[in-house]
């Protein structure tokens, strides 16, 4: 990395806007080139009941800030909950997925560390339209540090 990045600001509503694997939204809030390889910002929209599939960041931590809805975060065999304005913590190496156990579309805000998760979004938006078959996931998954290791947490873990 080089020298310090420059300052900015994303305001509401803006951003770079990619379909992810589950038919949510996801903005991009911050990227490599905009902090200097120091972070990435996203921000999802997921729809009730909805989450990725269970996976591993081999070289990324995230934070998981819920902007508005209610959330539940397996990260390991630990089963975390956090509501608007809560706020969950998952470290690089340790299989995670999230799930928005609400009624209606949720939003969270994700920042990983360090940057470069926003290219797994990017690179999955160019094989659109079409359907989301497994080995593209996974290929797109191993080309950006991200191991697909199992189903989404609303399967391995049914709400009641």
């Amino acid at each position: 990395m080089s020298g310090p990045g420059t300052p900015f600001a994303v305001q509401f509503g803006e951003g770079r806007r990619v379909e992810t694997p589950t038919g949510d939204l996801v903005t991009v809030k911050a990227d490599t080139a905009g902090t200097n390889g120091s972070l990435t910002v996203l921000e999802f929209l997921i729809g009730p009941k909805q989450g990725p599939a269970r996976h591993t960041h081999l070289r990324e931590d995230e934070l998981w800030y819920v902007i508005e809805g209610d959330f539940r975060f397996k990260a390991g065999d630990a089963m975390l909950h956090a509501s608007t304005g809560g706020m969950a913590f998952g470290p690089r190496g340790v299989p995670h997925a999230f799930q928005n156990v609400g009624d209606t579309p949720g939003r969270l805000l994700v920042v990983s560390t360090p940057s470069g998760l926003e290219r797994f979004f990017d690179q999955f938006a160019e094989a659109l339209p079409g359907p989301v078959a497994p080995d593209l996931l996974a290929a797109v998954g191993h080309a950006n540090w991200v191991e697909f290791v199992g189903p989404p947490v609303g399967v391995t873990d049914p709400l009641d």
